[in-house]
């Protein structure tokens, strides 16, 4: 059976996801810091769940490869799921902008995804990072749909009008479903669209109507919001690869 393991950081998700895993009879550990212990380096199935900043690290201890997106994924994906003209650059060119742009690093929260000009961006880190250089757009609603071998598996609304749905308990409407359920069945389905055995996807609607695609994520590093913990455990496995 697979050992899923959480790094220090206690969330809600990481207790949700704990439970589903105890119902499934799967192992479960939490790391006390942040190397692995020696008998926690050789586990026959290891499933990570933590961080996007500590995940690399901690898996070349655990001996896996974690399925992430390419940087340039966004800019690669065809202009009728993306909506919007987004390209990669270094953050010594983004800093060269003077007109807003929405801006964030393209697989972690090393600075927070906002709408900056060139002279707002942090100052702290280096030219050579690099970054996704989005218009600004307003997005209506977006769900957050883990991804296996192409399939759908579990969904959830998780913002408003930029607002996180906590209050809500991440309701949607039988309408909404729909529209999203079209919308994401289609990328999945169309072969142009790169994705990983094990993913994230993050799917909306722009203000106006259209539907888009937010981004994609690794699932071993995305919060679940209202998502079933159990079909996220199906994905979280197949994210994890035993080197």
């Amino acid at each position: 059976m697979p050992t899923l393991i959480f790094t220090p950081r206690y969330t809600d998700d990481s207790q949700a996801l704990w439970k589903a895993a105890g119902a499934l009879d799967w192992q479960v550990q939490r790391l006390t810091n942040w190397r692995v212990p020696e008998h926690m380096q050789n586990l026959a199935e290891p499933v990570l769940y933590g961080e996007a900043l500590f995940g690399p690290t901690l898996a070349e201890q655990l001996g896996i490869r974690l399925l992430s997106p390419p940087e340039d994924w966004l800019v690669r994906l065809p202009l009728e799921y993306r909506q919007r003209t987004i390209s990669l650059q270094t953050l010594g060119e983004a800093r060269q902008l003077v007109q807003p742009n929405f801006i964030k690093p393209p697989n972690d929260k090393s600075f927070p995804a906002d709408v900056y000009t060139g002279a707002t961006l942090p100052a702290e880190y280096d030219d050579d990072m690099p970054v996704l250089v989005s218009d600004v757009v307003k997005w209506e609603k977006e769900f957050r749909c883990f991804i296996l071998q192409r399939q759908l598996v579990t969904y959830s609304i998780y913002s408003r009008f930029g607002d996180v749905q906590r209050d809500t308990e991440f309701a949607s409407s039988a309408d909404e479903d729909q529209a999203l359920l079209m919308f994401i069945n289609t990328l999945l389905a169309d072969e142009r669209v790169d994705l990983p055995d094990a993913c994230v996807v993050d799917a909306g609607m722009l203000a106006g109507g259209t539907w888009a695609c937010v981004e994609q994520n690794a699932a071993w590093g995305a919060g679940i919001y209202g998502c079933d913990p159990a079909r996220v455990l199906e994905v979280l496995r197949h994210a994890s690869i035993k080197i």
